[in-house]
């Protein structure tokens, strides 16, 4: 039996890749876009657009609470196709304000809907200078400076408000650095590698586990360690969405 699932930011990289994947496995999907032109592509994959701006809390508690989704799936960002390097610094402090505001504005309206789980994206190169390879409990950077500061403090915002927002049952999902469809990155990254396919996955799989907290999600590597997410989820780093007979 399916859930009704909420999918704020359906139209973005790893949203796109995630709607099949829950579809097929019998869940009723509805996504937000803030973009009239991406709500008539993804009504034509079969998902409910919902078209609202994350940071109008109204209007986004309202269009939440219609949804009545059981489970709601945060994949809002703020990044320019490609990561475009000219337009990063801009792109930082915005993905912040998601991280942030955007999420606390979702986490009440989740709470005002009756939602009980809250699955969320995250970074996996947030944690402060140790030991490695990090483990979810390690310590986040919170001496960070400068631009890295901006982005470790988004992060930490949206942690906290994802895990301490009872009665909802959180999930943060610490994506490492994305690489294949709809990304604007073709090869696998130097450090800390995820292709888009096994992000999805990962939250298609928190969809319907028991566990809840905090899993890295990234291909094997020495920087951080993945095993929680391997034994609790079930996730493995080589999952590729099959290719569908017709393009979509």
């Amino acid at each position: 039996m399916g859930f009704r699932i909420l999918l704020a930011g359906a139209a973005g990289a790893i949203g796109s890749r995630l709607v099949p994947l829950l579809l097929d496995a019998g869940h009723t999907v509805a996504g937000t876009t803030r973009s009239s032109a991406k709500a008539d592509k993804l009504r034509g994959r079969g998902v409910e657009p919902i078209v609202v701006d994350v940071f109008d809390a109204d209007a986004l508690k309202e269009a939440v609470v219609t949804a009545r989704p059981e489970i709601v799936i945060h994949q809002l960002t703020d990044l320019p196709p490609g990561i475009e390097p000219s337009r990063m610094a801009e792109a930082i402090v915005g993905n912040a304000r998601i991280r942030d505001e955007g999420t606390r504005n979702l986490v009440l309206a989740a709470l005002a809907a009756g939602s009980r789980r809250l699955i969320g994206q995250s970074i996996a190169w947030a944690y402060a200078t140790g030991r490695q390879p990090y483990r979810e409990d390690a310590p986040l950077d919170g001496q960070a400076e400068g631009n890295r500061a901006i982005t470790v403090n988004g992060v930490i915002a949206l942690e906290r408000q994802i895990l301490s927002s009872p009665p909802l049952e959180g999930v943060v999902l610490r994506y490492g650095r994305l690489y294949g469809p709809g990304t604007g990155v073709d090869a696998p990254p130097a450090s800390l590698p995820l292709h888009v396919d096994a992000a999805a996955y990962a939250a298609l799989l928190a969809v319907g586990s028991k566990s809840s907290g905090v899993f890295n999600i990234a291909e094997p590597n020495d920087e951080v360690a993945t095993e929680k997410a391997v034994g609790q989820l079930g996730w493995h780093a080589d999952f590729r969405r099959p290719a569908r007979p017709i393009a979509e």
